[in-house]
């Protein structure tokens, strides 16, 4: 009985310590962990969390560094600065890290189009990416999370991942682009810390420091501390929307009738698609309306997978082939790429029946898209006449509250965990859901910049940024634009040192706020990179900036920085305007005087005062560039 106690009581010590050395065990925050990439030529911060007084002995590349934990269980040791190499292991107590690169480190910020994966933009990289296999490039994609109590130090999820075929459709595609080319001219390792979403204002990535500044912003960042009003607006919203969708249903003839394969549509009304209903003489604005388009399939093509392009619809779809519910899109904006299997598909006439939920008043399916049922060696045209009918008309739908657009909520989630994290500089696109209050943007931006700076501990700390790309049809007369207001006020942050913007007005899309051509983008970051991260002075990084101007009898000359080897010079000057104290602008003649100066004027203006140029939404005639090829920045000379 003696010995059987003597036993128990081993085992009871055992089970203690194995409990006390779980409980003391080191923990790493999700960044610090196997593949990830470190900041070369610089001291790298290795940090984590212990029982207080908790020992830590940190090991890389045959040097040992030792810490204890703090009273709070916070640990944190500074790596010796060491050159682009690896792969390398590390090792934090009984922690083994594997398959670690020393490179340069980007964070990668801002909305859509930053957050934009490759597999959007395959429609003009697909023999490209398929190619991609480069391991000494790596992302870590931030999960989203919005936080206004308390300020996180570490991420929910996350892992790095290598630029290979197994990974690279979920790259952010400008990060991807810029990180290749800063590669091929480099050849050191690229690690990209991702941490974008979708839709966010500027006010959302500052911290509370700089919210103070905001009185509104700051009222409204408090007033989501309260985890019951956060709480309450989203189940109003959530009942709201569900409730909405229920009654569409309810009335919606269609549902579980024309999504059936078939259907007569003989007696339903026409209309050509593409096109906003509201164009096509359609009397309705919200609620569902079904649309079908017949073709004819060969017996050959019958038996072939295909994918149905179907452009991008407002707001949300839901397609059928032949009764066979074959893809949805719940938002606008996604490009509808479906596949459709051989099996759907018959010999003779096929029927594609779309339902189109319209939620705000002006629905349709998006001109200058791709509407198609494509084959590996053919393409039917869905383009032209189509049947519809009305499911139900519903009163608009009032939009949910999305609490990761609110002041502060993101750089709590998605930007705090990473300050320990050793940067190479920052990446930055986004403007777009600020300009409804571009006079604002001016010093907000700058606001957000100087943040960071402070943040990271890096009062330099090399900050890029891409300028609004063109959207929107294009103006005949000059006239006011918010989306000009805002490049501008981005232009005028380059004041700050360190940074530097890409411009993109000549490369986007009128149709679509999230244009294709991120590869571009990705060069033009990457040449801002090269002269303002990486000291390379003979690199040309960006187009003509605005730099003054002079009043010469009756008309106005304009000195531009940053023109490269000059001026480009063989084409007729287009895009400015011209204005006198009355403030009503005038399409001007302009003309390149010689390296760095245009001469701008308009008979109809003799005492002209201020020049604008590329003002407007879609500047598509505005043509200054440098000889390079780089476009000129849009501006405003009035203050």
């Amino acid at each position: 009985m003696k010995q059987r106690n003597i036993k128990i009581w081993m085992l009871l010590i055992v089970l203690l310590g194995l409990g006390l050395s779980t409980q003391a065990a080191v923990r790493l925050p999700r960044l610090v962990s196997n593949g990830m990439v470190l900041q070369r030529d610089m001291p790298v911060k290795i940090w984590g969390w212990a029982d207080a007084g908790e020992r830590v002995n940190v090991e890389f590349r045959g040097q040992s560094y030792k810490t204890k934990a703090d009273k709070q269980g916070n640990w944190a040791i500074d790596l010796a600065a060491n050159a682009a190499g690896g792969p390398y292991s590390l090792k934090v107590n009984e922690i083994e890290l594997t398959n670690i690169l020393i490179g340069d480190v980007w964070l990668c910020s801002g909305q859509s189009n930053m957050e934009l994966p490759i597999r959007r933009v395959m429609d003009l990289y697909k023999n490209e990416i398929r190619k991609v296999d480069n391991p000494q490039i790596r992302l870590f994609k931030v999960p989203m999370r919005y936080i206004f109590t308390e300020t996180k130090t570490d991420y929910e999820g996350g892992d790095w991942k290598t630029a290979t075929a197994e990974n690279i459709l979920d790259f952010s595609a400008v990060a991807y682009f810029f990180a290749a080319d800063l590669y091929q001219k480099y050849q050191v390792p690229i690690g990209l810390v991702s941490s974008a979403v979708g839709g966010s204002p500027a006010e959302a990535w500052l911290s509370e420091t700089s919210l103070k500044k905001y009185p509104n912003y700051w009222q409204t960042a408090q007033q989501c501390c309260s985890a019951a009003f956060v709480d309450s607006v989203k189940s109003a919203d959530q009942n709201r929307i569900r409730e909405w969708h229920k009654e569409l249903n309810k009335k919606d003839q269609g549902v579980n009738h024309w999504s059936t394969g078939d259907v007569d549509v003989s007696d339903w009304s026409e209309t050509s698609l593409p096109g906003y209903w509201s164009e096509q003489n359609i009397d309705f604005k919200n609620g569902s309306l079904w649309f079908c388009k017949e073709f004819e399939l060969t017996d050959d093509l019958a038996t072939e997978d295909a994918v149905l392009r179907l452009g991008r619809i407002i707001d949300a779809d839901s397609a059928f082939v032949n009764g066979k519910f074959v893809g949805n899109i719940t938002y606008q904006y996604p490009p509808r790429i479906y596949n459709v299997p051989a099996s759907v598909l018959k010999p003779g006439k096929n029927q594609l029946m779309v339902r189109v939920i319209s939620q705000s008043g002006r629905g349709g399916f998006m001109p200058d898209k791709p509407y198609a049922l494509r084959f590996p060696n053919d393409t039917i045209d869905l383009t032209g006449q189509w049947h519809y009918r009305i499911g139900a008309e519903m009163p608009q739908l009032e939009s949910q509250t999305f609490f990761q657009y609110k002041p502060g909520g993101l750089y709590k989630g998605m930007i705090n965990p990473a300050l320990n994290y050793t940067l190479k500089g920052v990446i930055w696109y986004q403007g777009e859901s600020n300009t409804d209050r571009p006079g604002e943007y001016r010093q907000l931006f700058g606001d957000l910049i100087r943040d960071w700076r402070t943040q990271f501990q890096r009062p330099v700390l090399p900050f890029l940024f891409v300028q609004l790309a063109n959207l929107g049809e294009p103006q005949k007369l000059p006239a006011e634009s918010n989306w000009a207001e805002l490049r501008d006020a981005q232009r005028r942050t380059l004041e700050l040192p360190k940074t530097g913007m890409a411009v993109i007005y000549d490369i986007g899309e009128w149709n679509d706020i999230h244009p294709l051509n991120k590869k571009e983008v990705g060069h033009r970051l990457s040449l801002l990179a090269q002269s303002v991260a990486y000291g390379d002075s003979s690199v040309v990084y960006s187009g003509p900036l605005y730099q003054s101007m002079e009043i010469d009898d009756s008309s106005i000359v304009l000195t531009f920085a940053s023109v490269g080897s000059g001026l480009f010079t063989n084409s007729l000057l287009q895009g400015f305007q011209i204005a006198g104290e009355d403030g009503r602008f005038e399409w001007a003649h302009a003309v390149v005087l010689d390296k760095n100066t245009v001469k701008v004027s308009n008979e109809n203006v003799p005492h002209p005062t201020t020049v604008r140029y590329g003002w407007a939404n879609n500047p598509a005639d505005a043509n200054l560039k440098n000889k390079e090829g780089l476009p000129a920045s849009p501006f405003t000379t009035s203050n």
